[in-house]
């Protein structure tokens, strides 16, 4: 069996190719966390928007009990 050698060229080009796919996880976690931004942001506008629906439907509710009440009296 025989043994390889680890010239400094060898170390090197596995430095390089280590390097080189640290890159490109780096860039691909960089694009996850863009992403996740993105839905992040469009969900925060969604919860908003269905939350001010639901408000302006319990102060519509209200102010029309409160009107059928007066109307009562």
């Amino acid at each position: 069996m025989a043994r390889e050698t680890w010239t400094d060229h060898r170390l090197d080009d596995l430095n390089r190719r280590v390097d080189e796919g640290f890159k490109d996880m780096r860039e691909e976690i960089r694009a996850v966390r863009l992403e996740m931004s993105t839905q992040s942001a469009a969900q925060h506008r969604t919860m908003v928007q269905i939350f001010a629906g639901l408000f302006g439907t319990f102060v519509i509710g209200f102010i029309g009990i409160v009107v059928t009440i007066l109307t009562q009296v």
